[in-house]
């Protein structure tokens, strides 16, 4: 098969949504479709022994919440199918952002019951930065939500986008009947509680058809009939370009836990969902169909399979094809890198393979070389961009309970923020070390996997900080003696890069008006 055709056959995306939504269970519905596992089980339900699929790290079977990004890779109706399914918990957001940075299109989640919550309104503001492509879907019909109208309208208000149902449900809650496919004019029945798939489906080119009335009720087809006069006179037809723009999201209803609607959105997805696009790098675009390989880092996870102490580094395809045991151009590091286990991801299970194309996600096991943000080409030196590391909002001194323990506390440490868990600054005084995240939660997963993982034993103490600012200056000299004269508000993060540590909002301004010729920055990339 050519380059184009591995490109064209390929969707890559990412499940966003506030937690609780249902993202991890519409995810395991996703792979049970692709026939990539046999059976699902629903997630936190005590009478399945299996854990959800995509939640593999010991804290999240404990919590039942997902805390790191998943990659699982499956085939569908001869689509290639790459799929990660994202922390929906605030406190993990900035793990969510960087993996919107490796995907081309996104399909949202949304609470029938709760409708848009605050999580979803910042993760669709990720989405604006880069027109990403959206696909909602609204979650949980089989319990008593709100009005399908009101929810679409806020959709519209609150994520600020356009939106176009292509199904529409006929009752909710109790009375819920099934969902009616707009886009293909097919009627699907509810049936309740499928742990296997089935393919129960209707087609009615005609609402008119008086078979209609019999299956789901004179009431709920008159119901239907309307609602879909007022949809089609509303709203104007679905346009894939405005799609694939970012102007308007396609909108489909269903019950992830029942495996009822996620059918009708996964085959319109692979239909009208982007194949891999262009990507910027500090030098020029790179277009998907070029020969040479290129790609980028966007995830490290150490630790994956506790009985092997082994560190994978999620790479993210952008141009030609990648080989295995070929040797690559490491852009920010001394000499080429060749790398002779790749592998393939569905959750926790790898396979090894041979090549990869634009659009894949693969697993490079890695001893320290590579970071989140690193280029690896076929040897033309550029950086993809817009992969940045956000100023915290919360920070603690990491205080080691355990001096005998200090070097497997270091370890951990430089391990787990190159994972960008959180980040570290340690003080040019003193060599305080303070980690800084955008979640209390965080602090409890780096404790709890540094115990679990590195043998080391923590506790963080609550620092007065406001804000650590990345820091630069035209002039050299003007930039040392702003670091001499602030030297004990002064830290490293751990690219070695200067960050002034600010208490206060009203004192950074104060020092910005001081110091006008220093420039702060809120985001590592500058």
């Amino acid at each position: 098969m050519s380059l184009t055709e591995e490109i064209k056959k390929r969707r890559t995306f990412a499940i966003i949504a506030h937690p609780d939504a249902g993202k991890t269970t519409l995810t395991e519905k996703l792979l049970l479709f692709g026939g990539a596992i046999q059976t699902a089980g629903a997630v936190k339900s005590n009478k399945i022994d299996t854990a959800t699929k995509s939640d593999w790290m010991e804290i999240e079977k404990q919590r039942g919440i997902s805390v790191a990004t998943s990659v699982m890779g499956f085939e569908y109706k001869d689509v290639k199918i790459n799929l990660l399914d994202t922390p929906g918990h605030q406190d993990f957001a900035e793990d969510t952002y960087r993996t919107l940075t490796a995907v081309d299109s996104v399909i949202m989640v949304i609470d029938c019951v709760k409708g848009v919550e605050i999580q979803t309104e910042k993760l669709m503001e990720v989405c604006r930065m880069r027109n990403t492509p959206v696909i909602c879907f609204i979650n949980k019909l089989d319990r008593e939500g709100r009005d399908p109208y009101d929810l679409l309208d806020e959709v519209e208000e609150k994520l600020n986008i356009k939106v176009r149902p292509l199904s529409w449900p006929i009752g909710m809650g109790k009375g819920f009947k099934g969902v009616y496919n707009l886009y293909e004019k097919k009627l699907n029945l509810f049936t309740p509680s499928q742990r296997k798939l089935s393919d129960d489906r209707q087609v009615f080119e005609n609402l008119d058809d008086p078979q209609l009335d019999a299956l789901i009720g004179p009431g709920n087809a008159t119901q239907l009939r309307e609602d879909v006069d007022l949809i089609e006179g509303v709203y104007p037809d679905f346009d894939v370009k405005d799609y694939l723009e970012g102007k308007i999201a396609p909108v489909f209803f269903g019950s992830a836990v029942n495996n009822f609607g996620v059918n009708e959105m996964l085959d319109t997805f692979i239909k009208i969902a982007p194949s891999p696009k262009s990507r910027e790098t500090d030098v020029r675009e790179v277009k998907p169909d070029e020969p040479k390989f290129s790609g980028f880092v966007f995830k490290i996870h150490a630790n994956m399979d506790p009985n092997h102490r082994n560190r994978i580094a999620f790479l993210r395809i952008c141009s030609g094809k990648f080989e295995r045991n070929k040797p690559y151009n490491h852009v920010r590091g001394p000499k080429p890198l060749r790398f002779s286990n790749v592998t393939q991801f569905m959750a926790q299970d790898k396979e090894i393979i041979d090549e990869a194309f634009p659009g894949d996600i693969v697993g490079l096991y890695d001893t320290g070389n590579l970071k989140i943000g690193d280029t690896l080409t076929e040897g033309e030196n550029m950086v993809f961009t817009g992969i940045p590391s956000f100023s915290p909002e919360i920070f603690r001194e990491v205080v080691n309970k355990d001096a005998m323990k200090t070097k497997q506390l270091e370890k951990g440490l430089k391990q787990l923020m190159e994972e960008g868990v959180a980040q570290l600054f340690t003080f040019e005084m003193g060599q305080r070390k303070v980690v800084g995240t955008v979640g209390q939660l965080q602090f409890e997963v780096i404790q709890f996997r540094l115990k679990n993982e590195y043998n080391a034993t923590v506790e963080f103490h609550p620092m007065n900080l406001y804000k650590a600012c990345w820091i630069s200056c035209k002039d050299k000299k003007q930039l040392d003696e702003f670091v001499r004269s602030k030297n004990r508000y002064i830290a490293r993060d751990k690219d070695d890069k200067l960050v002034f540590m600010a208490e206060s909002k009203s004192w950074l301004q104060m020092v910005q008006d001081n110091y006008p010729e220093i420039e702060f920055h809120f985001t590592s990339e500058f």
